[in-house]
């Protein structure tokens, strides 16, 4: 007997994942995978982002752990309820207003901290390109 899926903790079409989805799929060897009835996204098969539900929505990354103090004292970033204790930072994220031009930042380097060499190679030769509003 199988074990029950999680329920979906966002639609697959909310605003939020739809623009996070937009910035994750761009890195090289991207994918998204539902896990825990979040969606997550992957360099490959390393997680380098989710859309959590904490404070009406969040981003959940990896920070460059030369930044992380500094992030956490922004009143928008706190450590996630699991992740957390991985190392793992949130965001709070408007879909609409963002910040998304730290976002973007904060989801490149989360990739960077997860990527494989290869992935590393491919993004430098043919970097992505902001796409802030």
């Amino acid at each position: 007997m199988e074990p029950e899926p999680h329920p979906m903790m966002f639609p697959a079409d909310h605003p939020l994942v739809e623009r996070v989805r937009a910035l994750c799929m761009r890195y090289p060897e991207a994918a998204e995978v539902i896990s825990h009835g979040r969606c997550t996204f992957r360099a490959g098969k390393r997680q380098f982002a989710l859309v959590g539900v904490y404070d009406q929505g969040a981003i959940v990354f990896i920070p460059d752990p030369l930044e992380r103090d500094a992030l956490l004292e922004r009143d928008d970033v706190f450590v996630p309820p699991y992740e957390g204790a991985y190392g793992w930072l949130a965001i709070s994220v408007d879909s609409a207003s963002g910040p998304w031009d730290l976002v973007e930042e904060l989801l490149d380097a989360s990739y960077r901290r997860v990527a494989l060499v290869r992935q590393l190679r491919a993004l430098d030769a043919d970097p992505v390109v902001p796409v802030v509003e």
